[in-house]
Order: structure tokens, then C-alpha cells, then sequence
């Protein structure tokens, strides 16, 4: 029995290494990416997910070996990513056009914020950002219709694609030589009686099935996020970007940049002006008064003194003269 359990953990081990060597090179990002849109995925996709290209096995010495399958070109998963910015009248309503949108192709809100800001004017108005996923096939229809929410140009537009289809097939790999040596560990721990030898076991179980845990998650991310792309939208309000209007008028290139330097310098020299009257003016009058109240008392002793000797040099004078 020992030596059965001994071959069978060699055999386990030598699996687990052929599963750490087709590790993608991008799976611990992909690990961090997966539980934070899985979760979200799981109660908003009502769809089924795309069906994934299955890798095809047979037996070799060392237990399973994948064998490299080719995809056609509406196999490959790719996993693309649009980021919009516009200048919308209302961003909210323009927000729940965009939800209401996604919801009506079988998407759904990922997130969505509306924010309060203050223009230069005082003005109070809303600016917004929303993501959506929305089916791949369906993504330049919902551009177009958020482009089509304002009659500006578009700010800016970044479409990202990224073709995962290699990461995917080795995923799907390790994910059977896992599963693979998850059957063996059970079949050993079965017929194990030794208590030290089934926790031995049990302990190997534990961490191969976190392991199929892990890169379950990986490959459901990649089914959906290829059939659902997310779309994120920055909603720019109007009077954000209002062109500067005097008397109706409204100067461009260096007569509204000379404009606007103005009112810069005025608001300056007006600021300058506040706290000259309100802060600097009475720290000032505070230590200047008891300085002149001095500077008054030591002129006037000072005069007195000059005064002083002067009737008395004019005296001493006068005395002299008499006979």
C-alpha cells in the first residue's frame, strides 16, 4: 500500500509540473481581473456564454498530454475594450439612455456615477462616467448610438482588442491534467488506511481543487468578457466647454486667449486688492500707530530740548551785553 501511494504522488507531482510549465504568462494578472468582474458576471449574464474550444488529450507516460488543436478565426477569443468621452447636453439623462441601451441588447451596467461640479461661472451642473458590457457583435452599434447622443465631435475614442486565444487553450490544458490528478488523489485517498497517509493525500486534494477553482474562474472570464465588450463613457456636460461670449460676440484663437489673460489679471489685481483692505491694512495699522505715537513724543521732546537751549544760548547772549 505504501508504495502505491508513494507511485501515485510521484505521478501526481510529475503532473502538477507539466501544469505549472504551461502556465500562461499572463495568468496572475488574469487571477486578480477574474474576481473582480466574475462576481457581477455571474448575476447579470442571462445569456449562455459562447462555447469554448475544447483541447483534445491522450494518455502518455507521464499521465495526459494536451494535444495543439488550430482554431478558426470565429474561435479566436478576443477580448475587446472601447473608451468614449462626449459632450452631452444632460449627462444624466444621457446616462440612463446608455443603460437602457445595453440593457435592450442583452448587456447590463457595470458601473455608473453622476457628479456635481462648479464651473469658473459659479454654474452648478453634472458630468457622468458609465461602463456597459454589451454583446461583442453589437459594440459598434452601441458606439454609434452614444455617439449619437451629442451633436459634438467626439472628445476621444480608444478601442482596445486583445486576442487571448493562446492563454485560453492552456488554460483549458491545466485545467484537465488538474482535474486529471484531482481523480487520482481521490482514488488514492480511497484506498489509503494509514491516518498519516490520508492527510498527506488529503492536503495534496485540497490544494489541486483551489488550484481548478482558480482557473475555472480564469476561463469563465474569458468566455464572457469576449462575448460581452465593455464599453466605458465619460459624459462631458455643455457648459463645461462653452466658448468664452462677450456681448454676444465670441473671439477665438489669440483675441479670446488675450481676453481670458485679462480677466485673469483683473481677478488677480481685484484678490491683491481684498487682502490689502481686509488682512494687510490692519496688521499694518496695528504695529504702525504705537511706532508713530512714539516717533510723535521723541519729535516733540526733541523740539522742546532745541527750543530749549536756544532761549538759553539767547539769554546768556543778552547777559553778556550788559555793563
Amino acid at each position: 500500500m505504501l508504495k502505491r501511494i508513494v507511485f501515485g504522488m510521484s505521478l501526481i507531482t510529475l503532473l502538477l509540473a507539466g501544469c505549472a510549465s504551461a502556465r500562461a504568462p499572463g495568468s496572475d494578472v488574469l487571477h486578480e481581473e477574474v474576481f473582480g468582474e466574475r462576481e457581477s458576471m455571474d448575476q447579470s449574464m442571462a445569456g449562455a456564454p459562447m462555447e469554448a474550444p475544447a483541447a483534445e488529450y491522450t494518455e502518455g507516460g507521464n499521465g495526459y498530454e494536451a494535444v495543439n488543436t488550430s482554431l478558426t478565426s470565429s474561435e479566436r477569443i478576443v477580448l475587446t475594450n472601447v473608451n468614449l468621452g462626449v459632450i452631452v447636453a444632460d449627462p444624466a439623462e444621457s446616462m440612463k439612455a446608455i443603460g437602457k441601451m445595453a440593457e435592450e441588447m442583452g448587456g447590463f451596467i457595470v458601473s455608473a456615477n453622476l457628479n456635481q461640479i462648479s464651473l469658473s461661472n459659479g454654474e452648478e451642473v453634472h458630468q457622468g462616467t458609465i461602463t456597459v458590457r454589451v454583446p461583442s457583435e453589437q459594440v459598434d452599434e452601441a458606439v454609434n448610438f452614444i455617439e449619437e447622443q451629442s451633436d459634438e465631435p467626439v472628445e476621444y475614442k480608444n478601442i482596445d482588442s486583445q486576442d487571448v486565444t493562446r492563454e485560453y487553450v492552456n488554460l483549458q490544458s491545466r485545467l484537465r491534467n488538474l482535474q486529471a490528478a484531482e481523480e487520482q488523489l481521490i482514488e488514492i485517498m480511497n484506498d489509503a488506511y494509514a491516518t498519516e497517509d490520508v492527510l498527506s493525500v488529503y492536503n495534496e486534494l485540497v490544494r489541486v481543487q483551489e488550484q481548478i477553482e482558480v482557473i475555472q474562474g480564469q476561463i469563465k472570464y474569458f468566455e464572457e468578457a469576449s462575448s460581452l465588450s465593455a464599453v466605458s463613457v465619460d459624459l462631458i456636460p455643455e457648459a463645461s466647454v462653452d466658448p468664452l461670449t462677450v456681448a454676444g460676440w465670441q473671439p477665438v484663437g489669440i483675441a479670446r486667449d488675450a481676453v481670458q489673460a485679462l480677466i485673469n489679471t483683473l481677478q488677480i489685481l481685484v484678490n491683491v486688492a481684498i487682502w490689502l483692505v481686509l488682512f494687510v491694512l490692519p496688521v499694518v495699522l496695528v504695529i504702525a500707530i504705537p511706532l508713530l505715537i512714539i516717533i510723535y513724543i521723541l519729535l516733540r521732546w526733541s523740539k522742546r530740548r532745541k527750543r530749549k537751549r536756544e532761549m538759553d544760548a539767547a539769554e546768556a547772549e543778552a547777559n553778556e551785553k550788559l555793563p
